[in-house]
């Protein structure tokens, strides 16, 4: 066997390889480019190198760019979108100030946690209801 039959064989096993190490169907297609310069070189004698290399190029940013149009976006919608989002939860929940907001700021219970609070100063024990999140911070304003 050639040795750029066999190299491209070698790459398009070890780029499939290392997706099953590190999956994120990045290399899968790589993968499946140097699949096809193998068999393209194994088809036709003659081939020059550069040329081999170009067309696993191309045929790379062509596989990738097929796989980020149609299978990425293709993924399954999760029927609970907010799961690992708590903060994003607690949006609308009305709880009583634990500490009174002023300059802005103050904070709540809700359940078990105490959470920092921006809205307008209100005094302690003030209802209020929770109408946006900005990373832990929660946005309230009076319920």
């Amino acid at each position: 066997m050639r040795w750029d039959v066999a190299g491209w064989a070698a790459v398009a096993l070890l780029l499939f390889a290392a997706e099953t190490m590190a999956p994120g169907a990045f290399m899968l297609w790589m993968g499946f480019a140097a699949a096809a310069v193998f068999l393209g070189v194994l088809l036709v004698d003659g081939i020059p190198v550069l040329a081999q290399v170009a067309a696993f190029v191309v045929l790379s940013f062509v596989s990738i760019q097929i796989y980020r149009t149609w299978f990425r976006g293709r993924a399954r919608q999760s029927d609970r979108p907010l799961l690992n989002r708590r903060a994003e939860q607690l949006v609308g929940t009305v709880a009583a100030l634990d500490q009174p907001i002023a300059g802005g700021r103050g904070r709540v219970k809700i359940d078990d946690a105490f959470w920092v609070v921006e809205g307008p100063d209100l005094p302690l024990g003030t209802r209020v209801r929770v109408v946006a999140v900005d990373g832990m911070t929660l946005k309230v304003q009076e319920a």
